[in-house]
């Protein structure tokens, strides 16, 4: 009975929907007159029965335990119970797993690093290079367009890994000025290492770096055997092991004590040791760990190895540094990313807890002895001693942080100023100007030091005034600053890895600047320079590449050659590839410096180098990057250049054979079409390589084929081409994408060579090649997609357009859409270069036929189709005809569709055909398409408004105003609040469709209209885009012409009172070319009348158009000279700078305009009100005066100009010297040859000659 009370208790603590029925008596009474023992048998009977039933029908989740299948095809997230009070009856179905996933406690390194189950199927993915590009694109057509917005100004941010490499490069000690002049005497034996230590130093790390990779091809074969101890009797006095006895243990034991052996013992128990004896004990560098420098040693002070110590810390800011420690070499602290909470953790200060707690009822407890307190592995990381640049990585910015980070960094350095910014990072470099040192009490040395540091801070962070004072105080005071000085701060701030490219272009300009002032001074620097600018030399930017080279060329020309080839000669064979790289390259640009005759010698050596394969291969990429960066001046030295390399192309090392090739190719590029000659040797060997090379190597040798078959002459040039084409045609089918490159590459010359016949490639070339080549898949491919369209020209260049369009018209209609836009690129490309004159009848239908398929089954509208269209369409010309009405209609549907981007193109189409159409004659189609353009002037985009207004604009053009639907009086007032849109393409072609209706036609619409149109043209003069601003001065020409100058002359001139000095400039060009329209007399009264009125910018914008004005009517101005001379009297003789200026520049145009028709007493009398300016401190208005004199000199001559100049070409003073110099030296530039007349005889009897007098 007890059995089964609790059996219906657990059944209904298990399933609460399960009710015991109170009122079923007799089922109760039953049960309860059951004995145990029958209950018992039941229950077994029934679970039998349920577990054969559940065998039956295949259930797997029959629990025996409580007789129930889960017959449910959900899964339970919780439990119907509460499993942390009660137990589960049954089988946990959650047992054996783990219910949670640890967070932060380092359960997760249990976890395997990869599925070791062996796997049936190979599993394939593509490499990280083509995911990336999938990705992120190639960077030119892909480029998310909000990644600039993103992009930080860090250099290192956008640098290769392999860019990056040059922060593994270290600042090199001085080096020993071997051609200083006490160097001979033998007294600058100490100033720094020598050659011979250099050469010895790159010897011992090439030993190094082969020892390295000799033990990593031994782990990688799995040769490597793990040291294990050699067995030796305990006792045995071999003499083999008496260093082992006495070199193996680090600890000194008593000589009564048996020695124990170092290999046989696990763990040494110090409990059983005697005390240690103090003696001395030898020991080996093996068995020692790495001392932390800088530690304390208890024993006698010896002589240490640098391999026993691990690099250590070098101390951080101004302690004990002489130069400025990089903050790469700082000790750096993990970073919390945010979770850091340990500032809200910290312990609390006594004067804090009492400001929390009040002061009465509390008693300070002493910690009890032996107390630790506990601390985490985030906190003890956390207390590591903090980099003095702040910390690195990402940081949640709170309030409370960003005021303690503000108190860190200085606000005002003294003796500095105020600075546009300081960084975190400038503290290790600058920290010594904070720290409140007493100058007084420094030495020389650290004072200049300081004065250094002021300086370059001032340059790096300072305002644009305060740079430019800076820099010159560093330029002016380079020798007295000295070289070392200079460098040992300038160079550590260039190898700064947060440098940001506005601050390395400061700090590389005082180099360049120094560099001028320090001359033979900076030869003990110079491999530190370099080691900081050679890195430039492969930078991404072009001006960071040309800033490097000049800084190299500079520093060649200051340290001289022989300095630079000892400097650099190390580098050559250097162990890493990076540095062989910029070395070369900094190598070309001192042979650029220095002349290639002075450095061919050397390279000469360099290139038949038998010692090191690596110098050999650094000579050719010098060799190959001199006409790389030279051109064609290598011409004169190309001879001794293909000498020095041409031995290589049979060396062993395949990469110097490669790079051998590749200079080849470059040189040969460099000296197109010329130079055949100097390559003469080496086409032999050149030939034999390439049919013996494959891969990579075949690659460079095709390149240096390709750029040496255009030299030759064209019977040679059949006959290389025919012997170099079967391997072009084998590597037709080469995987390889650079191949591919090459290949295409080298088609492409010979098919431009002229000893290559269009038979030839017809035969032997076109169908392999379009066969390996016009693929799908190279339409998807961006490496080569470009390559394959140019190749493809190149040919048809030659073959002809029919043989071309003939073999891919029929990919117009392909199902990739890539593939139609490629073949519509190239027949937009052949037919644009050779027309479409070889294009047959039948070719011509399915040509049309296949590029309206391709135009309306684009996806996506692009410029491609759109030029490929147009281009096929004005080639046939009249051909046309039979098809225009089928194109009118797709252009009609396509105008309607509802996709902007579709209606655009359709509006840019009918511009691109409109002059096909008036050509054949199909007027009524134009007069629809004009119907309709005008229906869908209400466009709401304006990039498809701009588009509309050009269509009208050509229609307007070719039509004519007469047979134009809609008439142009409906149009007109259409077009006038359009003006007002502030889209840039609707003002442009807005205006430029108004200004050919008033060029045309002005008559089919009145005055006021125009009237109108002129007061809108007023706010276009305010555009940015100059486009829009000259199209506005055009038409209010156009106007003027049509309604007469008054109207439009009186809105122009009210306009030259408004404040904006754009708007003004364009209305004095207005109005300069309504006088050039309308003849000046209509425009000169009323704008010398507006002169009068005693306003500043009035004035201004008067003698700005008389400017324009004048030099616009040119040879008309004679008329009108002595009428605008006292004018121009006033405005010389103004208080107001732009006055003056302004007015030179009339007098400028004017004397040019009348040059030669007899002026010249105006022109004597502006003269006389010019001189006085001479001495103007404005260099704006200095450049207008000697403009105007200068002009003024070829009016009047240079004799009468010259007596004004004799007089002050010798005077004591500079600054009035100067502007005389400079125009008798303009003079004498510009008018030696009439100058001759007019110098003083000489009245030496030796030097007369009077048949010369005659004659002159």
């Amino acid at each position: 009975m007890t059995l089964w009370l609790s059996r219906a208790f657990s059944i209904t603590k298990t399933n609460p929907n399960y009710i015991i029925p109170l009122n079923d008596q007799c089922k109760r009474s039953h049960i309860a007159t059951m004995s145990d023992s029958d209950f018992e048998t039941i229950r077994k009977l029934q679970a039998e029965r349920n577990a054969a039933s559940a065998g039956k029908k295949g259930s797997k989740t029959f629990d025996p335990s409580n007789q129930r299948t889960d017959v449910s095809t959900k899964a339970s997230l919780t439990e119907s119970f509460d499993t942390s009070l009660y137990d589960r009856d049954g089988s946990d179905k959650f047992a054996g797993y783990n219910t949670s996933i640890a967070v932060a406690d380092g359960d997760d390194d249990e976890m395997e690093e990869a599925d070791n189950s062996r796997r049936l199927v190979g599993q394939y993915t593509a490499s990280r290079e083509q995911m990336n590009e999938f990705a992120h694109g190639n960077g030119v057509e892909e480029e998310d367009i909000l990644l600039g917005r993103e992009k930080s100004a860090r250099i290192s941010d956008r640098e290769t890994d392999y860019q990056k490499r040059r922060y593994d490069r270290v600042l090199t000690p001085t080096r020993a000025d071997a051609f200083a002049a006490n160097r001979q005497a033998g007294a600058a034996a100490e100033d720094g290492e020598s050659y011979r230590d250099v050469m010895a130093r790159r010897e011992l790390e090439r030993e190094e770096a082969r020892v390295k990779k000799a033990i990593e091809e031994k782990i990688a074969n799995g040769e490597t055997t793990h040291h294990a101890a050699t067995l030796i009797k305990e006792g045995s006095g071999s003499p083999g092991d008496k260093e082992n006895k006495e070199a193996g243990s680090t600890e000194a034991v008593a000589s009564g004590r048996k020695r124990k052996q170092r290999w046989d013992v696990g763990a040494d128990s110090t409990s059983m040791a005697p005390p240690p004896v103090e003696e001395k004990v030898k020991r080996s560098r093996w068995d020692q760990t790495p001392a932390v420098g800088g530690a304390a040693v208890d024993e006698t002070p010896r002589r240490r190895s640098r391999w026993d110590q691990a690099p250590a810390a070098t101390p951080i800011g101004n302690q004990g540094l002489a130069t400025p420690m990089h903050p790469s070499q700082m000790p750096v602290m993990p970073t919390a990313f945010g979770t850091d909470i340990s500032s809200r953790n910290a312990p609390l200060s006594d004067e804090e807890l009492d400001m929390m707690l009040p002061s009465e009822g509390y008693k300070i407890l002493e910690p009890p002895p032996g107390y630790a307190p506990i601390r985490t592995i985030a906190q003890k990381i956390m207390a590591t001693p903090a980099p003095a640049a702040g910390y690195g990585g990402f940081m949640m910015q709170d309030p409370e942080s960003g005021r303690q980070l503000q108190k860190q960094l200085p606000t005002e350095i003294p003796g500095v100023g105020d600075l546009m910014f300081f960084k975190a990072e400038d503290m290790a470099y600058f920290g010594k100007l904070t720290d409140g040192s007493d100058e007084n009490s420094m030495s020389v040395e650290e004072l200049k030091e300081r004065k250094i540091m002021r300086l370059l801070l001032k340059v790096k962070n300072g305002t644009p005034s305060m740079r430019k004072t800076a820099l010159r105080q560093l330029t002016d005071n380079a020798k007295q600053f000295g070289a070392g000085p200079l460098f040992n701060q300038i160079l550590p701030l260039l190898m700064e890895k947060t440098l940001e490219d506005q601050e390395r272009h400061l700090l590389v300009k005082v180099i360049d600047r120094i560099l001028y002032k320090l001359d033979e001074l900076v030869r003990p620097y110079v491999h530190k320079i370099l080691v900081v600018i050679e890195p430039l030399l492969i930078d991404q930017d072009y001006y960071a590449r040309v800033e490097g080279r000049e800084i190299i060329s500079n520093l060649s020309k200051a340290a001289g050659l022989a300095h630079m080839i000892s400097t650099m000669r190390p580098d050559i064979d250097h162990v890493d590839e990076y540095v062989r790289n910029t070395t070369a390259r900094a190598f070309a640009v001192v042979a650029s410096a220095l002349g290639i005759p002075a450095l061919l010698p050397f390279l000469r050596a360099v290139c038949r180098s038998k010692k090191s394969w690596q110098a050999r291969h650094t000579g050719v990429k010098i060799v190959q990057q001199i006409p790389i960066l030279m051109g064609c001046a290598i011409l004169p030295h190309l001879k001794g250049l293909v000498d020095c390399i041409g031995g290589n192309l049979n060396d062993d090392q395949t990469k110097v054979r490669t790079v051998t090739s590749l200079a080849i190719a470059a040189l040969a590029e460099a000296a197109n079409p010329y130079g055949i000659e100097s390559f003469d040797d080496i086409l032999n060997p050149l030939w034999t390589g390439a049919r013996k090379q494959r891969g990579k190597g075949l690659a460079g040798f095709l390149k240096a084929v390709g750029y040496i078959i255009p030299l030759m002459d064209e019977e040679y040039a059949n006959y290389y081409t025919g012997q170099i084409m079967e391997i072009l045609l084998r590597e037709f089918s080469s995987p390889d994408e650079e191949m591919k490159k090459v290949v295409l590459k080298v088609v492409s010359q010979c098919a431009g060579t002229d000893g290559v016949t269009a038979g030839y490639l017809k035969e032997n070339v076109l169908d392999e090649f379009f066969k390996s080549f016009w693929v799908r898949r190279m339409a998807l491919d961006k490496r080569n997609y470009r390559q394959v369209v140019e190749t493809t020209v190149d040919l048809g260049q030659k073959v002809g357009v029919g043989e071309i369009v003939e073999r891919i018209v029929n990919n117009l209609k392909d199902e990739s859409e890539a593939y139609r836009k490629m073949t519509v690129e190239t027949i937009e490309k052949v037919i644009a270069s050779l027309g479409a004159a070889d294009i047959g009848e039948r070719l011509e239908e399915r040509l049309i036929d296949g590029i309206l398929h391709s135009f309306q089954e684009q996806s996506v509208e692009d410029i491609v189709m759109l030029n490929g269209f147009g281009t096929v369409v004005n080639a046939l010309g009249t051909r046309c005809k039979p098809y225009l009405p089928q194109i009118v209609s797709t252009i009609l549907w396509r105008l309607n569709n509802k996709s902007a981007t579709v209606r655009q193109q359709a509006a840019d189409l009918i511009s691109r055909i409109a002059m096909v159409m008036k050509q054949c004659g199909e007027d009524a189609l134009m007069g629809k398409l004009g119907v309709v353009l005008y229906e869908y002037l209400g466009e709401e985009y304006p990039e498809v408004l701009g588009s509309i207004l050009g269509a009208l604009r050509s229609i307007v053009t070719v039509v004519g105003i007469n047979q134009m639907q809609p008439p142009i009086k409906d149009l007109l007032p259409r077009l006038t609040p359009i003006l007002r849109n502030r889209h840039e393409k609707v003002q442009e072609n807005t205006i430029d469709l108004v200004g050919r209706i008033a060029d045309r036609g002005p008559e089919s619409v009145n005055a006021r209209e125009w009237m109108r149109i002129c007061f809108e043209l007023l706010d276009m003069l305010k555009a940015h885009k100059k486009g829009i601003r000259r199209a506005a001065n055009n038409t209010f020409g156009f106007i003027a012409k049509a309604i007469g100058p008054q109207d439009v002359l009186a809105t122009l001139l009210n306009n030259l009172r408004v404040q904006e000095r754009q708007s003004r400039v364009c209305t004095a060009v207005a109005i300069g070319i309504v006088a050039e329209t309308c003849a000046p007399f209509t425009v000169l009264p009323a704008l010398m009348n507006e002169y009068r009125v005693p306003e500043l910018n009035v004035q201004n914008g008067v003698l700005k158009s008389l400017s324009f004005l004048f030099e616009y009517i040119g040879e008309m101005a004679k008329d009108y000279v002595y009428a605008i001379t006292p004018l121009l009297e006033d405005a010389l003789i103004d208080r107001d700078q732009v006055h003056r200026q302004t007015a030179a520049s009339v007098v400028k145009h004017v004397a040019l305009g009348v040059v030669g028709l007899g002026c010249e007493d105006a022109m004597l009398h502006l003269l006389n009100l010019l001189y006085p300016n001479l001495f103007e401190t404005s260099p704006h208005v200095i450049d207008r005066i000697v403009e105007a004199i200068e002009a003024i000199r070829m009016a009047v001559g240079p004799g009468l100009v010259l007596n004004y100049v004799w007089a002050g070409l010798f005077h004591p003073a500079r600054k009035v010297r100067q502007p005389y110099w400079t125009l008798y030296n303009s003079a004498y530039v510009l008018s030696a040859d009439s100058m001759i007349p007019y110098y003083p005889n000489m009245d030496d009897e030796k030097m007369d000659r009077p048949d010369l007098a005659i004659v002159i």
